[in-house]
């Protein structure tokens, strides 16, 4: 009886190198800890065929340079980093201090994680205390909140998604996971759910029990390290999940996407439809977790570098 209720209640969550021309389904699988970039096309949800310029660039050559260029702009951008579900600012250490080395002001701001139309306010506040220009980075659930919060904030100038959901105006986050991923199991199965002060009728926090942390979440990682941000993680508001997007902020401003191959809650080929349908430029990581941003910064901050390159 419990667990039907649970399912009904979370109904709705689980759903520098050479250059050669490809199209977007030929390129052969780069090694283990390589990543090709190419430049999407136009396509809809449902076909998503582009020709594009790859370049497969050894993890050695970025983690050396990972800003292998300057923004040609007179002022730097700040980047704004949000996380996702089941994590929090420290998610971003690794690629905040590449920034900062580089010289570039970078921060990684709280998400409330409650529901989207509130959470993107929040951000939105904090962007419009920043002066200049802003490349907006999201992870996961963050995705959706920079995809709403940079709508009504004009000096964003450029949005990366890191293994990350890019909602269209009315769809969920966790209608975007994905056939196959590992949030499409029994909820019984995956959350722990704890009641909050002012919740919405029928929301609860979600917190990921271990196995699925260890084995789905953070499936690259050392276990004693998943262990520990399993452990420390912030819970969840089912609302987050469910709010529909009101922004698409990636139809006006350019978009980056960094794709990890061995992601497990937001599946790579639901990924690759976002990414074709904004136009963004893809990079795909093979390997990795949806927590690639942990295990490998030095990837992801390439990719962000690349959107700060953009900025004039």
């Amino acid at each position: 009886m419990r667990s039907a209720r649970i399912r009904r209640r979370f109904r709705g969550i689980a759903p520098a190198v050479a250059l050669a021309a490809v199209t977007a389904s030929a390129p052969a699988p780069p090694e283990t800890g390589a990543w090709t970039t190419t430049t999407a096309a136009t396509t809809t949800a449902a076909t998503a065929t582009a020709t594009a310029t790859a370049a497969t660039t050894s993890k050695a050559a970025l983690a050396a340079d990972p800003l292998p260029c300057r923004s040609p702009g007179h002022v730097k951008p700040t980047v704004v980093m949000v996380h996702g579900a089941w994590a929090g600012t420290s998610s971003w250490a690794g690629e905040v201090d590449s920034l900062h080395r580089a010289g570039y002001v970078a921060r990684a701001v709280a998400n409330p994680l409650r529901d989207l139309v509130g959470d993107a306010a929040f951000v939105a506040d904090f962007l419009r205390t920043v002066s200049g220009p802003i490349v907006l980075v999201g992870h996961s659930y963050g995705g959706s909140v920079i995809t709403n919060a940079a709508a009504d904030v004009p000096n964003v100038k450029a949005l990366v998604y890191v293994d990350a959901a890019a909602p269209d105006t009315g769809e969920t986050t966790g209608g975007l996971s994905g056939r196959g991923s590992a949030l499409s199991a029994d909820p019984a199965s995956l959350y722990d759910t704890v009641s909050y002060p002012g919740a919405p009728r029928g929301a609860t926090d979600l917190y990921l029990k271990r196995d699925t942390f260890v084995r789905s979440f953070a499936s690259d990682l050392p276990r004693d390290t998943a262990v520990r941000l399993w452990a420390s993680q912030r819970p969840a508001s089912t609302s987050a999940f469910s709010t529909p997007s009101r922004a698409a902020a990636w139809k006006t401003i350019p978009s980056w996407y960094f794709i990890s191959t061995g992601d497990r809650i937001i599946t790579p080929s639901s990924q690759r439809l976002m990414a074709h349908r904004a136009r963004s430029k893809v990079t795909e990581f093979r390997g990795g977790s949806h927590l690639t941003l942990i295990s490998h910064p030095e990837a992801v901050t390439a990719v962000i570098g690349s959107a700060i390159c953009s900025v004039r």
